[in-house]
């Protein structure tokens, strides 16, 4: 009692997998249009780094909104 065997093994890694993508993928779409790197998305999974990724992105100078200000 209290172990995990293959198959609970495998649905939580699928779950997870999931989770992560739902999590990932909007915040490397956030970065890629801001203008900064899309791997930067991944630092929202890791815990420290996703909040120093949120002052980041709120506090920098977007490289995409000075395209258009020329």
């Amino acid at each position: 009692m209290g172990t995990m065997g293959l198959p609970e093994l495998t649905i939580v890694a699928v779950i997870s997998f999931f989770g992560i993508v739902l999590i990932v993928w909007p915040a490397a779409r956030i970065c890629r249009k801001a203008g900064f790197p899309s791997w930067l998305g991944a630092l929202a999974v890791v815990p420290i780094a996703n909040l120093l990724l949120l002052w980041f992105v709120a506090a920098a100078d977007w490289p995409a909104s000075a395209v258009g200000r020329r």
